[in-house]
């Protein structure tokens, strides 16, 4: 049995007229009459066999069924123009995409970006935030920052940072937390997601309180929100030494025990192979291991970094 596929045409109609709400505004956008719009809305109707719009009052509205339809067009035009500029932007020297883990962006490349495009003006640049690199194709990015040990086969990779883990909060909550055991008394921030880890229990251990409880604890997904919500004083969340240290030296959030734990997971400029020696990328991987080895903690251990390109790093858990 073949699918039934609507055109693309039909589609940008009926997006855009349920954006807009109006035939009249949506051929306005698209460049059309809105005789077309009606006639690929029509076309599009009869292919589905229900009616995707209707009048009350002179009111369009959505049928149920094109609600929960139009979500689906969405994102399909999304990833289809997505597709299509990368596709386009693939092998343009003047072209850098960077694939960067949201927390990551957020906190340290995002503010730090200016810098770069001062020393290569040159390039144009596509920032693609993402929550796990697990279903990303690697022919869409140039360069990735990902967080691990650095050992994903056929992606050269170059550590930016050592982690260390250690409790962090606001201000105002910094004078109850004098010593491990007043964590009793205080709303636990945990990060748990199928791609990270909750970084508390090594932690606690470490500082000798493996059976410490709280006295409430919250549960974000994105190390990001933990982050804020600990800036905002709803609790102590597990920080990462690159991922707060604006916001240390800022004064947002503060460290209210010495204990550090290193860990021997970071980030990582992570490339496809074939692709390490362009320049865009060269240049991009210089400027990022000079202007984030400042964030990094020291190497557990006796780790070292050898400073070039490998497939795997060599360390573990």
């Amino acid at each position: 049995m073949s699918r039934r596929l609507p055109s693309l045409a039909s589609l940008r109609a009926f997006e855009a007229a349920a954006r807009h709400m109006s035939f009249t505004r949506a051929a306005a956008e698209l460049n059309l009459t809105q005789t077309a719009i009606s006639h690929q809305i029509r076309n599009l109707e009869e292919q589905l066999g229900l009616a995707l719009f209707q009048r009350e009052r002179n009111t369009l509205l959505l049928t149920e069924a094109a609600r929960d339809y139009l979500e689906s067009v969405r994102a399909v035009l999304l990833q289809l123009a997505e597709a299509t500029d990368r596709t386009a932007d693939r092998g343009r020297e003047g072209v850098l995409t960077v694939a960067c883990l949201n927390t990551f962006a957020i906190k340290c490349l995002l503010p730090a970006l200016g810098e770069f495009r001062a020393v290569a003006p040159g390039l144009s640049l596509r920032i693609r935030t993402v929550i796990s690199f697990e279903n990303l194709p690697r022919q869409d990015y140039d360069v990735a920052i990902r967080h691990g040990l650095g050992d994903w086969a056929g992606l050269a990779s170059r550590r930016l940072t050592w982690d260390e883990i250690f409790p962090v909060c606001a201000p105002g909550l910094a004078a109850g937390l004098r010593a491990v055991g007043d964590l009793a008394g205080a709303v636990c921030i945990r990060t748990v997601s199928p791609n990270l880890q909750d970084d508390w229990p090594l932690w606690l251990e470490q500082a000798g309180a493996r059976e410490q409880g709280f006295a409430d604890e919250m549960i974000c997904d994105f190390l990001a929100i933990s982050l804020q919500a600990a800036a905002d004083g709803l609790g102590v969340a597990m920080g990462r030494g690159p991922v707060v240290a604006d916001d240390l030296a800022r004064g947002r959030l503060v460290a209210p025990f010495g204990l550090r734990v290193p860990t021997r997971l970071g980030y990582h400029l992570a490339t496809p192979e074939d692709r390490v020696a362009q320049p865009k990328v060269a240049a991009f991987t210089d400027w990022a291991l000079a202007r984030f080895a400042t964030l990094s903690g020291p190497p557990p251990g006796g780790w070292g970094n050898s400073g070039s390109w490998s497939a795997h790093d060599p360390v573990t858990l």
